[in-house]
């Protein structure tokens, strides 16, 4: 039998965006879901050229590199808040995360790698998604950047124009954003998806600034807050909330992952712990993915495949192991150093 070899994974562009269109107005078939599967499958290579393009450009710099493919109901859960959005334009399928020791570290190697000389397009302005420059209302800080895939070998052409994002993040934004999915999985609200009792999403965006004034010296969203203000303000909803208390709580996941086995998939399940499974070979890792987010028992849990170290998986997704630890260690720093701010000026102001 003679293996038939799509020009454009899924069919064509049109092809794959139609399928989008199915699965948003409901009416998805067989075909439309085998279509966006194999769509999303071919990103796989994608994220294993640019996985090693990074860690051999990071190699002995200190920098956590992680690579994920966008889960199934997430890209479904997109394609319903965008009904603009073509299926085949989604940048973020397949992504690659960076977590840096410093600001100064993140912006050098950034520089670095848009100086590189590589085929790989960069699709976006660097100013348009760096939310350092520009925090997020909600406290997100970070950067992110679009690369379309372009590569001369046969083997490469049917993934050209595939597209990835790269994240970039220091240890302290990381920390911040893998408490707010960690929110997610513990509370009933969802502040990454701006669901649920607001009182997370607000002491989120407090912590963020004060973080960012601690350890960065940076404003976040709310430099017109005083530090006064702002820890009154965070202490407030901190005791109405019982966040802190409730995150100091949680046990980090202990679960191993055996052997060195680097493709992992982490599955998460409301009341269950955190099932891990590792994988030699990718492709064997990718079918199983597949067949987790259809099967019964899992369809509804949150499912993801991560290639890297170990280590760098359990750094790169502290959410899927409950591990909020650095974002507590963090937040109790910054409450210290901002109330003896405050205690110095309240002192200095004094008539002497």
């Amino acid at each position: 039998m003679v293996e038939i070899v799509e020009k454009y994974p899924g069919g064509s562009r049109r092809r794959v965006s139609k399928a989008g269109d199915a699965v948003r107005d409901g009416a998805a078939t067989s075909e439309d879901l085998g279509v966006i599967e194999r769509w999303r499958a071919a990103h796989r290579h994608v994220l294993n050229s640019f996985q090693a393009l990074l860690r051999a450009r990071t190699r002995g710099r200190g920098v956590v590199v992680g690579q994920r493919h966008k889960r199934r109901t997430t890209i479904f859960g997109k394609l319903a808040r965008f009904p603009s959005m073509e299926l085949h334009r989604m940048d973020d399928v397949a992504g690659c995360r960076l977590i840096f020791q410093s600001t100064n570290d993140l912006y050098e190697f950034r520089k670095e790698l848009h100086a590189a000389r590589f085929k790989h397009e960069l699709r976006n302005d660097p100013d348009k998604y760096d939310y350092i420059k520009r925090p997020k209302l909600d406290g997100y800080r970070g950067i992110h950047d679009v690369y379309k895939y372009d590569v001369n070998s046969h083997h490469g052409a049917a993934y050209k124009g595939l597209q990835i994002e790269l994240q970039y993040r220091t240890i302290y934004q990381h920390a911040w954003a893998t408490c707010v999915e960690v929110v997610g999985f513990v509370t009933a609200s969802n502040p990454k998806f701006k669901s649920g009792d607001k009182r997370y999403e607000t002491v989120l965006t407090l912590a963020s600034e004060m973080i960012a004034r601690t350890f960065e010296g940076q404003y976040g969203p709310l430099e017109h807050l005083s530090d006064l203000d702002l820890l009154t303000q965070f202490k407030t909803y901190d005791e109405a909330l019982g966040f802190m208390e409730m995150l100091r709580k949680l046990e980090a996941s202990q679960v191993g992952m055996k052997g060195n086995r680097s493709n992992i998939i982490l599955i998460f399940r409301e009341g269950r712990p955190l099932e891990v499974r590792t994988y030699k070979d990718a492709t064997e890792a990718l079918i199983d993915l597949f067949d987790l987010e259809t099967a019964e028992d899992t369809r509804s849990a949150d499912i993801v495949l991560v290639r890297g170290s170990r280590k760098d998986v359990r750094d790169a997704f502290r959410n899927y192991f409950s591990d909020a630890s650095d974002f507590v260690e963090y937040v109790d720093v910054a409450v210290a150093t901002l109330e003896d701010h405050v205690a110095f000026r309240s002192a200095s102001a004094l008539p002497t």
